[in-house]
């Protein structure tokens, strides 16, 4: 293979990360007690008794419904901590859970590993709770005590999840927070600051642009900056984007009376295409409630949703691979197809700048539909339209396309 390619190539880490596809958010701690989203840091640690909580049905929703992994906040805004942390004792510690014997986090990373999916924690920079955080460098010593406690307490992390809401203008000390990432835990993906790994979409509707490279120099930081996050100049070119969003509508934490902010099947399933189907993670956020457990509706949509992609993308009519500009699929017999599913090998970088594909019918091929990135996975659902084959053109690439699957969906 003659191969000119000389661009931007993913790490071993990013490859499983984008191979994950879909995880689930759970925000949950002290503004679940208080009808909040954002806590000023006051509230009274006794205010937390989840009496019913359970990690385990949090991972094993998750699971079922074919999230690849979870992430948590260890510490939202409030600075209310998931964890007994040595830095403060506002956390569990004091709280009437468990007689303040309590770890969520640890319960939560122990329910992941059982369940067999991958576990990332979230730890808010800003920290509405804590005096220190009026000094900077005090309050970066804070911040990174509590960071290596969560980094070296709880196993293998997937991913380190930092928000950059109510930081804007604020300067941490991001060479330190990020060495003790690679330190730690050297196969972490790292969330949108300092050096990240990947990068936030832009905003929480969960959905991408299309196309979306996963190449990138900057990314917002925020839902209220006007100007990006500041990377270091470290960084990789190649940051792939994670789409977030709640599936209560405009809600992260869990309000009572919200049932009527439920993103519906079709919303939902919207979601699925505007974010694996243009090649980015989706990120689904579900809220346990007060008792410390998913609330009935929202962990049955989630079920749906599963159920809905194994439905319609569960196994396909036929499927090939292949090298060069050009790549048929011959399908057993004239079949009705629903979707398209095209992934390019990224292991070797992001090649395909403009493609097109084709169907052929009583032995004529006619365009059907065309594009512009593929990268990890592009997902084309499909007016159901009878072939007997499908073909890829590739119409302009950065060196040798390397297709690693073209897959065609029988209409369901």
């Amino acid at each position: 293979m003659n191969d000119t390619y000389t661009g931007a190539v993913p790490s071993k880490h990013q490859l499983i990360w984008q191979d994950m596809e879909m995880g689930m958010f759970v925000h949950f701690g002290m503004n679940t007690f208080c009808d909040q989203e954002w806590g000023e840091g006051g509230d009274s640690a006794l205010l937390f008794h989840p009496e019913q909580l359970d990690a385990r049905q949090w991972a094993r929703e998750a699971r079922q419904a074919g999230m690849n992994y979870l992430i948590l906040t260890a510490k939202h805004h409030d600075g209310f901590c998931l964890w007994p942390s040595a830095q403060t004792d506002y956390s569990v510690a004091s709280s009437p859970w468990k007689n303040g014997q309590g770890d969520v986090v640890r319960e939560c990373a122990d329910a992941c590993r059982e369940e067999g999916i991958g576990f990332g924690l979230y730890l808010s920079p800003w920290d509405r709770h804590e005096p220190r955080y009026a000094d900077k460098e005090a309050y970066d010593d804070f911040y990174c005590a509590q960071l290596t406690e969560l980094l070296t307490g709880y196993g293998d992390l997937m991913e380190v999840w930092f928000d950059g809401a109510g930081s804007e203008g604020r300067v941490y000390d991001w060479p330190r927070i990020i060495e003790l990432v690679r330190r730690h835990q050297p196969g972490a993906m790292v969330f949108n600051m300092g050096e990240p790994t990947i990068r936030w979409v832009g905003n929480e509707d969960g959905v991408a642009p299309y196309p979306c490279w996963n190449t990138a120099e900057s990314a917002p930081l925020s839902m209220f900056a006007a100007e990006s996050a500041t990377w270091l100049p470290s960084t990789p070119k190649w940051v792939p984007a994670e789409c977030d969003v709640p599936i209560r509508r405009h809600q992260w934490f869990w309000h009572p009376d919200s049932e009527d902010r439920l993103h519906d099947l079709d919303h939902l399933m919207d979601i699925y295409y505007r974010s694996v189907g243009h090649g980015c993670n989706l990120l689904l956020n579900l809220s346990p409630d007060r008792r410390g457990l998913l609330p009935e509706l929202d962990a049955a949509r989630l079920q749906e949703l599963g159920a809905e992609i194994r439905r319609r993308l569960g196994t396909p009519a036929a499927e090939t691979s292949g090298e060069g500009s050009e790549l048929t699929l011959e399908l057993d017999a004239p079949t009705a197809i629903g979707h398209l599913v095209l992934m390019e090998d990224i292991s070797r970088g992001e090649r395909i700048r403009e493609y097109a594909a084709d169907i052929r019918i009583g032995g004529e091929w006619r365009e059907l539909t065309s594009g512009f990135s593929v990268g990890h996975k592009r997902i084309e659902p499909l007016t159901p339209v009878t072939a007997e084959a499908v073909r890829l053109r590739v119409l302009k690439s950065e060196g040798e396309p390397l297709i690693r699957s073209l897959q065609a969906y029988a209409a369901v």
